[in-house]
């Protein structure tokens, strides 16, 4: 079967404000080739040169058409709707204005669809950070090629998949069930539509091809409402949109309804949680607003989760208000998780959260090594060197055996890392382990050189510890002391190596590296506008 006898997709694109992106992202979906019957632009009622764009591109390109609303909707539901009310083809493929499709991804979606008679299709999709261009892959091993799903809810699992525009849906089936998104200023829209879909018990097929990609312009003056999480409000749209598609779950399916829950507290929690921030009102008016919702979870659910989200959860309902050691639960819900000493333990031994809250760390005792949330301390040792404490958590590490600990420097922008090489770990008087390693910046930054990185390089900075039990752990490292001081290193390389140690989000060591001159003067600058775009968005 070639592309020409193919079925034919609708490919709906909303837009909003988006003048400037928009034409790449239509470009995207008509250059998919003639099994794109049409193309259906939705311009939300933009105030800027959306409509403009678009109605230039309708009159060069016949597949495109274009609906113009006349109010606009405050979300991405009702635009939405109305392609789908528009669409003529039997399958319909969803895309945002500042998004694109790679090319061939509607043939490869519409031949599985029709290969395996599924009335839902889904494929590879990426977050591509810009402008670095790093990939990372959304739901990474969620999803098996080839794959032929029956029922969702012998796969409960999916329920963590909430995007829409990975997925072909044939317009037939969204038409029996009356399947559409919510109205309105509705935030997050797809969880809910998502939630109908596999209530609605559609055959999945699933391909490895790359269909989407998802870009994440976090530096953008106008950010997208899903990254927009500075105020409390945000917080509150995601935990409706997840009752409302709990709710949905449940009633179809008591598997699919548990997996929902368990995936709110395993990562909609977490998320949030870890990019809580310092200001107290934000503070004070998310933990309510947290603790009220959890309060209306089955214990079931709870105990399903995973070990650490369960503490999270545990220690979020025993504290009215966010105690004093908030930035130890911060930490926790990072990735990875790091549980920060000190460590406290009930009269009989038992590990608890702390003396103020003396909550059970339960199931801490049946985690494999390379799940503990272990908490290696980083301090500078001279100019070529840190000095590194391993905590070790309850006996847990001690039992293993902590052997050696070997640096790790993760390029942001994607890619493997360069290790450095292992270094035998001292037991500490104080308590745990310690050791001392060569932090030699010059060969990383020369590394990255080798790579195609040019200019600055950023660097994630974590450890890998090998025990004599033959287990493992790798996890970030906490700076202290003056470890984040900007440094200036002499290079044999190139002249000048600067150095900026910083701390990420979640609290944990990175490194902005930048060789030579034009390395140094590109950091300045991209200093300086991080520190413009922060006021502006303040």
């Amino acid at each position: 079967m070639n592309s020409t006898n193919l079925p034919t997709v609708s490919v709906v694109v909303i837009a909003y404000n988006d003048a400037g992106l928009v034409g790449e992202a239509v470009s995207s979906a008509l250059a998919q080739g003639p099994v794109v019957a049409e193309v259906i632009a939705v311009n939300d009622a933009s105030s800027d040169g959306t409509a403009r764009v678009l109605d230039e591109l309708a009159a060069a390109h016949p597949r495109l058409k274009v609906v113009h609303r006349t109010e606009n909707s405050g979300g991405c539901g009702t635009p939405r709707n109305d392609g789908i009310a528009a669409a003529a083809s039997p399958y319909v493929l969803f895309l945002d204005s500042d998004d694109v499709l790679p090319a061939g991804a509607a043939e490869a979606l519409v031949r599985a669809a029709v290969e395996h008679r599924a009335a839902v299709t889904v494929g590879a999709a990426v977050r591509r950070e810009l402008p670095l261009h790093h990939d990372v892959p959304w739901m990474p091993g969620l999803y098996t090629p080839g794959d032929v799903i029956e029922r969702p809810a012998d796969r409960p699992e999916l329920v963590r998949d909430t995007l829409c525009v990975n997925k072909l849906y044939e317009r037939a089936f969204l038409a029996e069930h009356g399947l559409r998104f919510p109205d309105g200023r509705f935030v997050y829209e797809d969880f809910v539509f998502t939630s109908r879909v596999l209530a609605a018990a559609p055959r999945i097929a699933v391909i490895g091809d790359l269909v989407y990609v998802w870009h994440v312009r976090r530096s953008a003056a106008q950010v997208s409402i899903s990254l927009d999480r500075k105020d409390v409000s945000n917080w509150r749209s995601r935990i409706e949109a997840h009752r409302t598609a709990s709710r949905t779950l449940a009633a179809a399916s008591p598997a699919l309804g548990s997996a929902c829950q368990v995936k709110f507290l395993e990562y909609d929690l977490r998320m949030y949680l870890r990019e809580l921030g310092r200001d107290p009102a934000y503070r004070a008016a998310w933990w309510t607003l947290t603790r009220e919702y959890l309060d209306t979870f089955a214990e079931a659910d709870i105990e399903a989760a995973a070990p650490h989200a369960r503490w999270i959860v545990r220690v979020l309902r025993a504290s009215a208000s966010p105690p004093s050691d908030v930035e130890r639960l911060t930490r926790l819900a990072a990735e990875p998780p790091r549980l920060l000493p000190p460590y406290a333990a009930a009269a009989d031994g038992t590990p608890v959260w702390s003396e103020e809250l003396p909550v059970e760390l339960e199931g801490l005792a049946g985690l494999s090594t390379d799940r503990l949330p272990v908490t290696v301390d980083a301090e500078p040792a001279g100019r070529r060197a840190v000095r590194i404490r391993l905590h070790d958590l309850y006996g847990r590490l001690a039992e293993a055996g902590p052997r050696t600990v070997q640096l790790r420097f993760l390029p942001r922008a994607g890619g493997e890392p360069v290790l450095a090489q292992p270094v035998e770990l001292r037991p500490d008087p104080q308590g745990g382990w310690v050791a001392l390693l060569p932090f030699r910046l010059g060969d990383v930054a020369a590394t990255g050189r080798r790579r195609g990185l040019r200019r600055m390089q950023a660097w994630n900075v974590g450890v890998g510890v090998q025990c004599a039990d033959g287990t493992s752990v790798f996890t970030s490292l906490r700076p202290r002391g003056r470890l984040l001081r900007r440094r200036a290193l002499p290079s044999s390389r190139y002249g000048v190596l600067l150095a900026q140690p910083y701390r990420t989000g979640a609290g944990a060591l990175a490194l902005r590296l930048a060789p030579g001159a034009e390395g140094a003067l590109y950091l300045v600058r991209n200093r300086l506008h991080r520190a413009r775009a922060g006021h502006g968005a303040g």
